[in-house]
Parts: structure tokens; C-alpha cells; sequence
């Protein structure tokens, strides 16, 4: 069975109504950043005698990430989804300030998956999906961030590798009175990711961002095979703006190592 038919249940023998693990279930208890991003928070800790702006370089981060199939048609070749993925940045060794969570960014999503099972240059084209995309990280003024997206998914796989091209439109207000007008220069209008399976490593490269205002942001990770039970070694290395959607306008280099549960294209 192919690595997408897999990960979006196309077979016409999966279950119609299903709970599946997304995006990557991670947890790592090391996150280093060459940079922290302390501007955000000026504001509050000029209002607060006791909030301290001074962050660590080193902390934590861990994902949740699920989908549930709600539709599908008798083929299965059609299928609705709703999908949530949250990702936390635990500023856990930062004692000086209670070990604050620096940043939580909450991702709901709902799409409509299709498998054309057409063939494009030497390519199994198997996923095309369409769907509207809310990412915030729950926060008031003035570190609140939020933005609403149409976003298109295009699978192409070939053996144990896999190209996916998500090109989006964002369709929330973007005048200059939200929270950052100014998102897509960092972000773009899309991303493309490459994953390679190889004897039970994952190995994953994805790269983003405005080619206009020469802004972006590259992420390379490797998961290896099962060490205990479920969990894999799961390291990730990260170079450009946006690691978080506080810092959607910050550049860094991180480095992040943990275990996870799964991968982009795991069942």
C-alpha cells in the first residue's frame, strides 16, 4: 500500500468514521534557539514589575496532532476530515519566571481529501485535498497572533518517497489593525515538503516562504526506527523565520531532539 492511500485511508476496506494521528506527535525535552525573541514581550514587562523578559535558550517543545474522518464515500476515494494540532514552546528550565509557556499555537482544520490515482512525471499523483486552515496562539494584545487560510494539498509519492506542494490563499482581514498584517512576507503562499522512508527512517525536508521579499524558512527532521515500543528518536533542525507564530517575523536557527509517535505519513 502506498505511503499516501495509507496515511488518508483510500483503501476501499478502511473504516468509513476513523481517528488517526496527524502531523507528528512529538515530545523534546531540548530545544535550542541561536536567538530568543524577547520584543514581544517589552510591553508586558513594562506593565508588570514582576514578569521578567529574560527567556532561555534552551527549552522545551511537544505536538498533539489527530484527524477524524467524518464522510467517505463507498470507494473511499473521497473523504471529509477535521483535523487539530497544537504545538507548545515550554520555557521549562526558565526558573527565574515559573517556567512559563512562551508560546502555544492551536491549529484546527477541516478538508475534503480525494485520491485522483493519476500519474505525473514518473509520480503516482494520490492526494488532492482543499481546506480552510485557522491557526492563533489564544493570546491578548499585544502577543496575540492569528491567521485564517484556503489551503490546497497535492501528493505526488514514488516508492518511499513522498512531495507534498500546499499552495494557500489567506482569507481573514490582513489590513493594519490585526494582529500581523504582515504574515505572508515570512510565511508566503505555500510550502513544499519532501519525505523519504529508508529501512524504518523518516527523513523529511520542508521549505517555505516569499521569494519577493527574500524571506522564508528551511526545516530538515529525522526520525528513526521504533527504540521502545512506539517511540522513535525524533530530531529537527530549523533555519529562518517562523519556528513559531510568535516569531512569524523573527529569524533563528533551533535544534530540537525527542521521541515521537509518528511521522507526516505514518498510518
Amino acid at each position: 500500500m502506498s505511503l499516501l492511500t495509507r496515511a488518508w485511508s483510500f483503501a476501499p476496506d478502511s473504516d468509513r468514521y476513523l481517528i488517526k494521528l496527524y502531523r507528528p506527535n512529538y515530545l523534546n525535552p531540548v530545544r535550542w534557539q541561536s536567538r530568543t525573541n524577547e520584543r514581544p514581550l517589552e510591553p508586558l514587562v513594562n506593565t508588570l514589575e514582576y514578569l521578567d523578559d529574560n527567556l532561555d535558550q534552551v527549552e522545551a517543545a511537544f505536538q498533539i496532532s489527530f484527524k477524524t474522518r467524518f464522510w467517505a464515500s463507498d470507494d473511499r476515494r473521497w473523504g471529509a476530515w477535521f483535523a487539530y494540532t497544537q504545538q507548545s514552546f515550554w520555557q521549562v528550565y526558565n526558573g527565574e519566571n515559573s517556567s512559563p509557556f512562551r508560546d502555544t499555537n492551536y491549529q484546527p482544520e477541516v478538508k475534503l481529501a480525494w485520491q485522483p490515482k493519476r500519474h505525473f512525471a514518473g509520480l503516482d499523483w494520490n492526494l488532492l485535498s482543499v481546506g480552510y486552515n485557522h491557526e492563533s496562539n489564544g493570546r491578548a494584545d499585544p502577543i496575540s497572533r492569528s491567521w485564517d487560510r484556503l489551503i490546497v494539498e497535492i501528493g505526488l509519492e514514488r516508492g518511499n518517497f513522498a512531495l507534498l506542494l500546499r499552495p494557500w490563499i489567506r482569507i481573514d482581514d490582513d489590513s493594519d489593525g490585526t494582529d500581523n498584517p504582515d504574515i505572508t512576507d515570512y510565511y508566503g503562499y505555500g510550502d513544499l515538503t519532501a519525505i523519504y522512508k529508508w529501512r524504518g527512517h523518516s527523513f523529511k525536508l520542508t521549505g517555505r516562504g516569499n521569494p519577493a521579499e527574500k524571506k522564508g524558512a528551511l526545516q530538515v527532521t529525522w526520525m528513526t526506527p521504533p527504540l521502545l515500543g512506539p517511540l522513535r528518536g525524533y530530531f529537527t533542525g530549523f533555519s529562518g523565520y517562523g519556528d513559531t507564530l510568535l516569531d512569524y517575523n523573527f529569524r533563528q536557527n533551533a535544534f530540537s531532539a525527542g521521541v515521537a509517535l509518528n511521522d507526516l505519513l505514518d498510518r
